[in-house]
C-alpha cells in the first residue's frame, strides 16, 4: 500500500514538475518582498527620524524608509529643499512626512528632539547629517572645527540618547550612525572629520551591546564614497568603489539587526580589511593622504 501511495505521489512529467516547482519559488519570493515591509514596520515603525535628510544620502534614507511603509519626521537646515523630499515621498509611497528644519549644530538640539519623541512613536533613528570640510589643520578656523565636532559628534551623541531612550521604553526598534572608511585610520586634510567618524564607530558598537538586552538594533554603516552632491563638488574624479546613496541606504537597513557594523560594498569591505588589518598604519594614512590630496 505504501510503495503504491509513494508512486502515486511521485510519478509525475518532469517538465510540470519543474514548472510547479518555479511557481513554488515565486510564490515565496512574492511573499517575502511583498511581507518586507510590514514586518520592518512591525519592529522599526510606525515613524522613522531622519537626521540630515536634504539630500543625498539622507534623503535615500527617507526614501528606504517610505517603501517600507514608515511615516516620517525629517531633519535639516533647509527647509525648502526638506519640504521638496517630504513632497516627493508623500506622492509616491502615501505616507506621512513631517519636517522641522533645525541646526543640528545648535546647543538647543535635544530640547528640540524630545519635543518631536514627545508627540510620535519613533521606531527608527537614522543619524545621517555630517560636516567634512577639506582643508589641513592648522587652515581651519576653531570655530570650524567645532562645527565639526557638535554636527558629527555632538549631534548623533544626543540624538541616540533621546531617541535611544523612547526606543528602550517600548521594548524595541533601531538606531543607525553614519561613519567613514576615512574613520578607520589617521585621514589628512579631513582629520577633525574622520576623528568624528572613529568616535561614531565605537559609540555604535558600544551601544549596540548595550541596548541589544532591551530589544534595540543599532548599527553604524561605514561607507567609503558616495555619489551625492557635496562629494560632487569636492572631488574632480570618482573614487574606487563609489556607490550610489541608494545602495548605501539600502545595504545599511538590510544590515540592521545582523550585527555592530556594516561596509557597504564589496570593493569597499576589501578596502576596509586590508586598511585596517594588513597594511601598516603609517601606510594607510599614506594612502588616504594621497585620497585627498586633489579634493576641495
Amino acid at each position: 500500500m505504501w510503495n503504491d501511495a509513494w508512486k502515486t505521489t511521485t510519478e509525475y512529467d518532469s517538465s510540470l514538475g519543474f514548472s510547479h516547482f518555479l511557481d513554488g519559488f515565486r510564490d515565496v519570493r512574492s511573499f517575502l518582498c511583498e511581507s518586507l515591509p510590514v514586518r520592518w514596520k512591525e519592529k522599526y515603525g510606525p515613524v522613522g527620524l531622519v537626521a540630515g535628510a536634504s539630500e543625498g544620502l539622507g534623503a535615500a534614507y527617507a526614501e528606504a524608509l517610505a517603501s517600507r511603509g514608515l511615516d516620517l519626521i525629517l531633519i535639516a537646515r533647509r527647509a525648502d529643499v526638506l519640504e521638496d523630499v517630504a513632497a516627493r515621498l508623500r506622492d509616491t509611497y502615501s505616507v506621512q512626512v513631517e519636517c522641522h528644519p533645525m541646526d543640528l549644530a545648535q546647543p538647543d538640539l535635544a530640547n528640540r528632539l524630545e519635543a518631536i519623541t514627545a508627540v510620535h512613536r519613533i521606531g527608527v533613528g537614522i543619524y545621517n547629517a555630517a560636516y567634512a570640510p577639506v582643508r589641513g589643520f592648522l587652515d581651519s578656523d576653531p570655530a570650524d572645527l567645532e562645527h565639526i565636532l557638535n554636527v558629527n559628534a555632538r549631534g548623533p551623541l544626543i540624538f541616540a540618547r533621546i531617541v535611544g531612550a523612547q526606543l528602550t521604553a517600548h521594548g524595541h526598534g533601531g538606531l543607525v550612525f553614519m561613519s567613514s572608511l576615512a574613520g578607520f585610520q589617521g585621514t589628512p586634510r579631513l582629520a577633525t572629520y574622520a576623528g568624528t567618524k572613529a568616535f561614531n564607530t565605537v559609540l555604535a558598537e558600544g551601544l549596540w551591546h548595550e541596548l541589544s538586552c532591551q530589544g534595540v538594533d543599532v548599527l553604524v554603516s561605514c561607507a567609503g564614497a558616495i555619489r551625492t552632491p557635496r562629494y560632487a563638488d569636492i572631488a574632480g574624479k570618482e573614487a574606487p568603489g563609489t556607490l550610489d546613496a541608494k545602495v548605501v541606504a539600502e545595504q545599511t537597513l538590510d544590515a540592521l539587526g545582523r550585527g555592530p557594523r556594516v561596509v557597504p560594498g564589496i570593493f569597499n569591505r576589501m578596502v576596509s580589511v586590508l586598511m585596517s588589518r594588513w597594511l601598516p598604519r603609517r601606510t594607510a594614512i599614506g594612502i588616504m593622504a594621497k585620497n585627498t590630496q586633489d579634493l576641495g
